[in-house]
């Protein structure tokens, strides 16, 4: 009995001593301006077989702060895992698994991988991607990881210290120079002919068959059975996803329509030189519109029936 006491006595003297610590993976694209940043968000750049690629990534601390920021840089792969509903494999990131393609990972160095951010400046990381003579050709993918290093006294009191240990990702999407394989196919390519509520959810679904990472282009239009004025249309700004090599990945397109109503609907998909375009006469009717139609219906049966039995009976 006197044994657990003292470790319950231990146990609380270490959780009021000790700091309590809280690991965050955060993207650059994601980052809240109250806190340290990271830009550009990714890259897209090309590597030579046996030379080397001199980059950067700038780290700021915002008008705002109070202190230094102090930060220390390391290299994580990057990969995509299936996502929760399991349509594709765009789910969470892999930053810590290595691949065929984030090799690159590997081939990274920092010429200072610690520093520190005065408030209201910028400073730059410099990093070396030294590419072996006999890297693949094809996509690499990396994530230079920035965690924020700096010792909050939350509580001001210099003795206990809550500390939210936050880690920044950049994202490096190289394609090395060399016999590339562009090959895409669409899966799906949908939209729907009979909806009861808005919005219209056109959806697609592409595979990159190939060994680099490629843009996919969604162009959805809309407009009214007799009309040539668009409802809804992204041809002046064309949607992109990004799909990284052997992976599906699922994408959706909107357009809030009336409530009644028959629309024509357009969809375009592109994958390198694959393409897919649907068409389809979309109706809008509401649950209650059906009710009501239904009703009539059923009532002029109804009527036609009764009407019939009265002539014969007539007769």
């Amino acid at each position: 009995m006197k044994i657990n006491k003292i470790k319950v006595a231990l146990l609380t003297l270490v959780l009021m001593v000790c700091p309590l610590m809280s690991v965050v993976r955060v993207f650059a694209d994601d980052v809240p301006s109250s806190t340290m940043t990271v830009s550009p968000p990714n890259q897209r750049i090309i590597l030579i077989p046996g030379e080397k690629y001199r980059g950067s990534i700038n780290i700021s601390n915002p008008s705002g702060a109070k202190q230094n920021l102090d930060y220390s840089a390391s290299v994580g792969s990057f990969s995509q895992s299936k996502s929760s509903d399991g349509k594709d494999d765009y789910g969470d990131v892999d930053t810590a698994t290595e691949t065929a393609y984030n090799q690159m990972m590997n081939w990274i160095t920092f010429d200072n991988a610690k520093g520190s951010v005065a408030p209201n400046s910028t400073e730059t990381l410099a990093f070396i991607i030294d590419v072996p003579e006999d890297a693949p050709a094809g996509g690499q993918y990396a994530t230079i990881l920035i965690q924020d290093d700096t010792d909050y006294d939350k509580g001001g009191t210099g003795n206990v210290s809550i500390q939210s240990v936050l880690q920044f990702a950049a994202i490096i999407y190289a394609e090395v120079a060399g016999e590339t394989r562009e090959e895409g196919v669409i899966t799906e390519n949908n939209i729907p002919s009979f909806l009861m509520s808005s919005p219209l959810t056109a959806t697609s679904m592409v595979r990159n068959n190939g060994n680099v990472h490629t843009d996919v282009e969604y162009t959805f239009q809309v407009w009214p059975i007799f009309s040539n004025e668009e409802i809804c249309t992204n041809e002046e700004k064309v949607s992109t996803s990004l799909v990284l090599p052997e992976t599906e990945r699922y994408h959706t397109e909107t357009c809030d329509l009336p409530a009644v109503g028959i629309f024509r609907a357009k969809q375009t998909v592109k994958i390198f030189g694959e393409e897919s375009i649907v068409e389809k006469t979309v109706i809008v009717c509401p649950l209650w519109l059906i009710a009501i139609i239904v009703f009539v219906i059923v009532a002029i049966i109804v009527w036609i029936v009764i009407h019939i039995k009265s002539r014969k009976k007539a007769e």
